[in-house]
C-alpha cells in the first residue's frame, strides 16, 4: 500500500507518493494544464499514477489562509477533492498546506538551485511536503496505541 500527496494549483498538480513502509514521501511529478478548470487529462493522469503505484489514499493540501480563514481556493480545492474520491473511489484526506511551498522553496534555494529553476520543481517539492506532514502525524498516532 502507498499513499500519494497532491499540491492542487491553479494550473498544476504537484504529486509525491509514499514508500511501501508509509515512512517517506517522495515527489513523483508535476501534472500541468492549461486552463483551470480543465481537469479531465489531470485526473486521468492521477488515476494512471495510482495504478502504477498501488495507491489506496489521497492527501490533498488545503490552501488556508494565513488566519486560518477559507478563500476562493479552498473552495476549489473541496470541489477538487470531490471530483478525485467520485472518479478514483479511493479515500481524499485534507492536510493544512499553508507555508509547504515557502518551506519548499526555502529548500531548494539551500540545495542550490537556480531561482529561475525552482518553478520547475516547486510543486512537487510541496507535495512532498504535505504528505510527509501526514506520514508523520500518521505514524506518531500509531505510535502512541501501541505504548
Amino acid at each position: 500500500m502507498r499513499i500519494m500527496g497532491l499540491d492542487f494549483g491553479s494550473r498544476t498538480v504537484g504529486v509525491a507518493i509514499s514508500d511501501s513502509l508509509l515512512l517517506t514521501a517522495q515527489g513523483v511529478e508535476i501534472i500541468r494544464r492549461k486552463e483551470e478548470n480543465k481537469l479531465r487529462q489531470t485526473l486521468a493522469r492521477i488515476e494512471e499514477l495510482i495504478v502504477e503505484n498501488e495507491v489506496e489514499e489521497i492527501v490533498l493540501g488545503l490552501p488556508k489562509n494565513m488566519n486560518d480563514t477559507e478563500g476562493v481556493r479552498v473552495e476549489l480545492t473541496k470541489e477538487f477533492k470531490d471530483k478525485l474520491e467520485r472518479r478514483t473511489g479511493l479515500p481524499v484526506y485534507f492536510w493544512d498546506e499553508r507555508l509547504t511551498t515557502v518551506a519548499a522553496d526555502k529548500a531548494m534555494m539551500e540545495a542550490g538551485i537556480r531561482r529561475e529553476n525552482r518553478k520547475d520543481y516547486v510543486d512537487m517539492i510541496a507535495a512532498a511536503l504535505i504528505l510527509q506532514g501526514y506520514l508523520d502525524r500518521r505514524n506518531n498516532e500509531k505510535k502512541k496505541e501501541t505504548e
